[in-house]
């Protein structure tokens, strides 16, 4: 599936997350919500992205956003990631791809000429309103958790 387009309706999703809980989009209407999307826990740039986005979480918060952070790891594989970078920003296990799919992150990517399927790094920022404020895809992670915070506090 495409992207989302800015000014559509978010796709709505109800995932496991760290902790043993849930976490539904629905849950979240009322607030801003900054939902990215990563490859793998406890690989070197996705932990750069989380140890970031968790430093300016406070920052996140004040602005009156959430900060979701969706992979296709377990719930399990998220609660070690989250202990052992102490990450305080939730994280969504999409093992089924479901969620991936509706974003238009799961897709075909390639490396020394080997094809795949995987996460592209894409960042979503939907407000309160639930719909697509803003889309940085393909993303780098240097100064991206800060643009995002910029971002939120424009809303």
């Amino acid at each position: 599936m495409a992207l989302p387009e800015i000014g559509q309706d978010a796709p709505d999703f109800e995932l496991p997350s760290d902790g043993g809980g849930t976490i539904a989009l629905s849950a979240l209407k009322g607030k801003a919500v900054v939902l990215y999307f990563y490859p793998k826990d406890d690989t070197s740039g996705c932990t750069t992205e989380a140890v970031d986005f968790s430093a300016l979480r406070d920052d996140f918060e004040a602005a009156g956003a959430t900060v979701v952070g969706v992979s296709p790891d377990s719930a399990k594989s998220h609660d070690k990631f989250k202990a052992k970078h102490s990450l305080s920003v939730a994280l969504a296990a999409d093992e089924e791809k479901s969620t991936l799919e509706a974003y238009g992150v799961w897709v075909e990517k390639s490396m020394y000429g080997k094809k795949y399927m995987g996460v592209e790094r894409t960042t979503f920022l939907i407000g309160p309103d639930g719909k697509v404020r803003r889309v940085w895809s393909k993303v780098k992670v240097p100064g991206h958790a800060k643009d995002v915070l910029e971002a939120v506090k424009s809303l």
